[in-house]
C-alpha cells in the first residue's frame, strides 16, 4: 500500500461520507498545528521554576474535573442530537488555551505567571471531558463498526506528519529567540490550528440521534446509580477491557510529569533536543499507523494489543537507564511504533465493546475511569521523583505498565492452554 492509496478515501461513499472524510482530515491537520505545543507546555513551566507539583497538576486537574463531570456530561451529551457541535467548540476552546497561556505570560510579574497559565488550564478542563467524549462519538459514527482502524490511520497519520513538521521549526525558533518570547510567539501562534480545526469539524454531518429510553427528569441518586449499574455491569467485555486498560493507562499518567522534568533536570536536554526526541516519536506515528492496519488485518487485534502495550511498558524503564540524548531519541521513535498501534487498538477495542444506542454514556464512564488514575498518578509519580530519584519514579511507571500488559496477556494465554488441552 503506497501513501497515495492510503490518504484515499474509502471506495463506496455517499457524498456527506466523503465530505465526513475530508473534513475528519483537515481538523486533523489543525489539531496537529496545536499538538506541536502541548510537549513544550510542561518544559514552560519547568523553565517558570514551577514545582514538580505544579507540573503534575497539568495531568492532575482535567482528571479531577473529569472524574467528577464525566458522568453527568455524558448523560447530558446523550440526550443532545447534534453531538458534533458540541466536540468543534469544546477543541477551539481548549486550543485557545494555548493562546492564552502566551497572552498572560507577557504581562503577569514572573512569580504571578506559573499560577497563571495553571488557573487557565483549569479552566479548560470542562472543555477537555466535553471533547474526550464527543470524539469517540463522533469518531465513530463517521467511521462505521469496521472503518475505524482506516479512519483513525489516516487522521492520527496526518495529524502526525503536521505535529512533525512543526515541533522541528519549533525547535529551531526556541533555541534562536531569547527565552521566553519564544515560548509566547509558540504558543499564540500554534493557536491558530484551533480555527482550523473549529471550522472543519463543526461541518461533520451525522444523522440526528433519537435519545434512548432513560429517564432524564429528577430522580434520587439511588435510583440513578441503579439505573447505570444495570446498564453498564451487563455489558462484561465492556468492563473487563476497561479494568485492563485502567491499570495500563496508571502508569502511563505516572511517568507523563515525569518524563520532561527528567529531561530538563536530569539529562540537562537543550530546547532543540527536546524537540528532536518529541519529533523522533511523533513522526515514527505515522509509519506505525500503517505497520499495526496491517497487522489487524492479518492477524487481528488482540495480536495488535499484546505487542503494543509490552513496548510502550518498557519505554520508561529504556529512558530511567540512560543520560543521553540521544538514546533518549533512539528510545523515543522505537515507542512511537507501539505507541500509534495502541492509539488505534485503545479506540477500536472501547468502542467494539459500546451500545451504540448509549455511546456518549458509555464513553463517558470510561472516561470517568480513566480520570480517577490520571487525577492520581501523575501526582504520585512527581512524590516518588520527589522522594527517590526521577529515574525511579520512570522505573515504577514501567512496572505498572507491565503489570496492565500482563492483564491483558493473561486471556490469550488461558485460551492457547485451552486449544492445546483440547487439541
Amino acid at each position: 500500500m503506497n501513501f497515495k492509496q492510503f490518504f484515499a478515501q474509502p471506495v463506496g461513499l455517499s457524498p456527506t461520507e466523503k465530505n465526513n472524510y475530508r473534513n475528519v482530515q483537515v481538523d486533523a491537520i489543525g489539531v496537529g498545528l496545536a499538538n506541536a505545543a502541548a510537549p513544550f507546555l510542561p518544559v514552560f513551566l519547568t523553565h517558570l521554576n514551577a514545582s514538580s507539583f505544579e507540573v503534575g497538576l497539568l495531568s492532575s486537574m482535567p482528571a479531577v474535573t473529569g472524574l467528577i463531570l464525566s458522568i453527568p456530561l455524558g448523560r447530558f451529551l446523550q440526550r443532545q442530537t447534534n453531538i458534533v457541535k458540541w466536540f468543534s467548540i469544546a477543541r477551539l476552546f481548549v486550543i485557545m488555551c494555548y493562546a492564552f497561556s502566551g497572552i498572560v505570560s507577557m504581562f503577569l510579574p514572573d512569580q504571578s505567571v506559573v499560577t497563571a497559565i495553571l488557573v487557565i488550564w483549569a479552566v479548560a478542563t470542562i472543555p477537555q471531558v466535553i471533547m474526550a467524549i464527543t470524539f469517540s462519538v463522533v469518531m465513530n459514527a463517521v467511521a462505521g463498526p469496521n472503518g475505524r482502524f482506516d479512519l483513525m490511520t489516516r487522521r492520527w497519520s496526518t495529524m502526525g506528519i503536521t505535529t512533525t513538521v512543526f515541533v522541528l521549526a519549533i525547535g529551531r525558533l526556541l533555541d534562536k529567540i531569547v527565552f521566553p518570547l519564544n515560548y509566547q510567539i509558540m504558543f499564540i501562534v500554534l493557536s491558530l490550528g484551533g480555527l482550523l480545526s473549529f471550522y472543519f469539524s463543526s461541518h461533520i454531518t451525522l444523522a440526528p440521534t433519537i435519545p434512548p429510553a432513560l429517564s432524564y427528569g429528577k430522580k434520587p441518586i439511588g435510583a440513578l446509580v441503579k439505573e447505570y449499574k444495570d446498564l453498564i455491569f451487563r455489558e462484561k467485555p465492556y468492563l473487563s477491557f476497561l479494568t485492563n486498560r485502567f491499570v495500563f493507562l496508571t502508569g502511563s499518567a505516572l511517568a507523563t510529569p515525569l518524563i520532561p522534568l527528567y529531561l530538563v533536570r536530569v539529562v540537562h536536554a537543550t530546547d532543540g533536543w527536546i524537540s528532536v526526541i518529541n519529533t523522533a516519536q511523533t513522526a515514527i506515528l505515522v509509519i506505525g499507523y500503517f505497520v499495526w492496519t496491517r497487522q489487524s488485518r492479518k492477524r487481528g487485534t488482540r495480536n495488535v494489543l499484546i505487542w503494543t502495550t509490552l513496548g510502550v511498558s518498557l519505554y520508561p524503564l529504556a529512558m530511567a537507564l540512560t543520560h543521553s540524548t540521544w538514546q533518549i531519541t533512539i528510545y523515543a521513535a522505537m515507542v512511537g511504533i507501539f505507541q500509534a498501534g495502541l492509539d488505534l487498538v485503545f479506540f477500536d477495542e472501547l468502542m467494539r465493546t459500546v451500545p451504540v444506542e448509549y455511546s456518549a454514556i458509555f464513553v463517558s464512564f470510561a472516561q470517568s475511569i480513566q480520570y480517577l488514575s490520571s487525577m492520581f498518578a501523575p501526582l504520585i509519580g512527581t512524590t516518588i521523583g520527589d522522594a527517590f530519584g526521577l529515574g525511579i519514579g520512570l522505573i515504577f511507571a514501567a512496572v505498572v505498565r507491565f503489570i496492565g500488559f500482563a492483564m491483558f496477556l493473561t486471556p490469550v494465554l488461558k485460551e492457547k492452554f485451552k486449544k492445546v488441552q483440547a487439541g
